[in-house]
């Protein structure tokens, strides 16, 4: 089983790239933020606990997502592989994730970061948010967003560099050329 994190701050292009993936390699897809905004959508208990954090540009706290994705991944341990997206964003996830993952002998053996600028991103989420219908697709929570995305990612990125997982790829491209790097980063990687 392969497993990987296609990594990056909101409106990078992650969903977009990580369908790719699944398409071309068989993989499946779990975003946390699709996880949680069907929950919200669906009106349950745990969507409305999700949506007290959401609806401030906050992220859920580790424990609540931690045991989702557990779940995702024991659910789903014969897949040919797992793409986490959206997940880490934190230090303690990034390394739980590991411990949970050695305890089914399994592993993240590719972390893709999807690099923009700061500008583009507002400007593709607030254009996103024209149609989207999604509640945190306008200029105050996207900021706040970013500055969560970039303050608690950095250890993050740095964790991932130091176990030589990470490969950081320019997002400020053409759709298809990103995901011609991806596609051909996950193969020398496989």
């Amino acid at each position: 089983m392969f497993n990987m994190v296609i990594f990056g701050p909101p409106g990078c292009g992650k969903g977009t790239q990580a369908a790719r993936i699944v398409q071309n390699h068989g993989f499946l897809h779990i975003s946390t933020g699709d996880l949680i905004r069907n929950e919200i959508s669906a009106g349950t208990a745990m969507g409305q606990l999700y949506n007290k954090f959401i609806s401030r540009g906050m992220l859920v706290p580790d424990q609540i997502i931690l045991k989702e994705l557990y779940r995702f991944a024991l659910n789903h341990s014969n897949a040919k592989g797992i793409i986490f997206d959206g997940f880490p964003r934190t230090l303690y996830q990034a390394q739980m994730l590991d411990r949970i993952f050695i305890k089914r002998k399994m592993k993240i053996g590719l972390v893709i970061s999807i690099d923009v600028p700061e500008e583009e991103l507002m400007n593709r989420v607030l254009e996103r948010g024209k149609t989207s219908g999604r509640s945190d697709d306008n200029e105050m929570i996207m900021n706040n967003r970013l500055m969560v995305y970039f303050s608690q990612t950095q250890p993050v990125i740095e964790y991932y560099r130091k176990t030589k997982r990470l490969v950081s790829i320019d997002g400020n491209q053409h759709i298809d050329t990103v995901a011609a790097i991806i596609d051909k980063t996950i193969r020398n990687h496989m």
